[in-house]
């Protein structure tokens, strides 16, 4: 029991740091399983639903906001979704693929760290059908083979190259992960069977993280520190990558 209220209380403070940012914190909650030793069959499928809440949350929050690019969403998650069912049959020996990530999300980092109120500041400038679509497949593609949501790549690359604007970016996140989340678990419904009894409690857990990094997120932080918040989110799951 004793561990079960430990998960939780981690769980709780991963789902606001991530949400902060639209991000449903899928590979924190796995990170946090393996801690504790929780049997391999059971971490896939609660890392999802958990995401699934704590994106679905986000994405209510930022909607009602009017904090999401609805077009831009729908054009990344178009291209991504058969790109990550690709990517998913692909078997490429983790080895390889997972120090490239990790170091690009730490370079990504150490940008979003770099003077943060010029980055958050700086002209929008949206992208046009035909930079976009390839763009959603690649992201799709990177997610489909680390087996992630999709999110961490998805954000740092907006706001790199000035798509959108940090809030706006947390929204489009949000939504892009919440249909991964949605399809991974409709794809892995036998899994399903597999969700541990002590679900209701990591679920409430992870709603109240999010009650608050959704508050943060949406009303709260500026925007510069919203871009340290993700760069934070990137280094962490990029040093999870380079040392798992």
């Amino acid at each position: 029991m004793d561990s079960i209220v430990w998960i939780a209380l981690l769980m709780a403070i991963a789902a606001a740091l991530y949400s902060t940012v639209g991000h449903g914190g899928a590979s924190a909650y796995l990170a946090i399983m393996a801690l504790f030793a929780v049997a391999p069959e059971v971490m896939r499928p609660t890392a999802l639903a958990l995401n699934l809440v704590v994106a679905g949350f986000a994405v209510l929050r930022f909607a009602v906001a009017r904090q999401i690019n609805v077009r831009l969403a729908a054009i990344f998650a178009a291209t991504a979704a058969p790109a990550a069912f690709v990517g998913g049959m692909i078997s490429i020996p983790p080895e390889y693929y997972r120090p490239l990530v990790g170091i690009f999300l730490c370079l990504a980092a150490l940008r979003l760290f770099w003077q943060p109120r010029a980055l958050a500041d700086r002209p929008v400038q949206p992208p046009s059908l035909l930079v976009a679509a390839p763009a959603g497949a690649t992201l799709g593609l990177l997610a489909g083979l680390t087996g992630t949501g999709g999110g961490i790549f998805l954000s740092p690359l907006i706001i790199l190259f000035g798509w959108e604007e940090p809030r706006k970016t947390s929204g489009v996140a949000a939504t892009f992960i919440l249909i991964n989340s949605m399809a991974g678990l409709a794809g892995n419904f036998a899994s399903v069977q597999r969700l541990p009894a002590a679900l209701p409690w990591l679920v409430a857990a992870v709603a109240v993280g999010a009650l608050l990094g959704t508050w943060l997120g949406v009303d709260r932080l500026p925007r510069a520190r919203l871009l340290q918040c993700l760069g934070l989110v990137l280094v962490i799951a990029g040093g999870k990558l380079l040392l798992s």
